[in-house]
């Protein structure tokens, strides 16, 4: 194993899990320190990692994103974090923390096949996390990476067989000028928090599918809404839901004020803000029991209904023996 360790942090956070949890990032992270401590190590997230996490880490995931702990890759990064994980392994000569085989990337990082340079690891339970040196697996798509010299897309199983044993082309890079974002602007930010509060009912036109979900926009805002706030079950893909140039209605489920992200979901898995009131139906009273009417002064002054008591006698009679 070589001196520096790139953790592939968003493979390591979803292992063995269908969403990935930063205390899990942080065990594993902290268990791979404790075993080779002289090690240098460097923490790679997907872009999307900070939607797909729980609500309850996105304050720790912010601080370790501001502290430097944890790195994201650069916006339009092709391949996800794969690319950008292999890129920086490359650069210090250093292995992979990941149970990932980067197949595509095969035919560009040969350097994946030597002794040291990829390390795997599994949490076992009454154990903790081991971790063991491997091999990538090969398959069709290795196969293709290496005939071409270069990174390949998964193919389309749909397609034939000829048609298949082509290397699939690179997407091409965003036109020059072209202005590529995966943040909002301050100032539509915050006009459209205040004016539509976690809650509120929008339409968004869908920009492009995710590996974990999709991106949205609501006029100058973009929003993301992540597989588990589409359906229940969630399902494989967006591309399933949704099309390009859709415009849907969705719910805003939350906001990263330090991100400046708007999360959307679905009106069936994220509940609509209720409607306010009407000024008419605000003044209405409640429906109470009314209370019992006060008596009137004339009323007030009758004397209870009681059994009169015996009259004294005057000093006169009583004086008569």
């Amino acid at each position: 194993m070589k001196k520096h360790v790139i953790v592939d942090g968003s493979n390591m956070a979803t292992e063995g899990r269908s969403q990935p949890s930063l205390a899990q990032l942080s065990e594993a992270v902290a268990s791979l320190m404790k075993e080779f401590p002289s090690i240098i190590v460097t923490v790679v997230v997907d872009a999307t990692f900070g939607h797909r996490i729980n609500k309850k880490e996105q304050a720790e995931f912010d601080d370790a994103v501001n502290n430097n702990e944890l790195v994201a890759p650069p916006a339009g990064a092709i391949g996800r974090g794969d690319a950008f994980v292999l890129s920086i392994a490359h650069k210090v000569n250093g292995t992979i923390l990941s149970n990932d085989s980067y197949q595509e990337f095969h035919g560009k990082y040969e350097w994946l096949f030597d002794e040291g340079r990829l390390l795997g690891g599994k949490p076992v339970p009454n154990v903790g996390w081991v971790f063991v040196e491997r091999l990538p697996v090969r398959g069709s798509t290795s196969r293709r990476a290496m005939n071409s010299g270069g990174r390949v897309v998964e193919k389309n199983p749909q397609k034939s067989s000829a048609a298949a044993s082509k290397p699939m082309p690179v997407p091409k890079a965003p036109p020059p000028g072209a202005r590529v974002r995966d943040t909002n602007d301050v100032m539509p930010f915050l006009t459209f928090v205040e004016k539509s509060p976690v809650g509120s009912m929008v339409k968004a036109r869908v920009d492009a599918y995710t590996s974990h979900g999709a991106n949205l926009s609501i006029g100058e805002v973009l929003g993301y809404m992540p597989l588990r706030l589409i359906s229940n079950p969630a399902p494989r893909s967006a591309r399933d839901h949704f099309k390009i140039g859709e415009v849907v209605a969705v719910v805003v489920a939350g906001f990263n004020p330090g991100r400046r992200s708007v999360e959307l979901g679905m009106p069936a898995m994220v509940a609509p803000m209720a409607k306010k009131k009407s000024p008419a139906a605000a003044k209405k009273k409640p429906i109470v029991k009314p209370m019992a009417k006060k008596k009137s002064p004339a009323a007030a002054k009758k004397k209870p209904i009681v059994k009169p008591m015996a009259k004294k006698k005057s000093p006169a009679a009583a004086k008569k023996k």
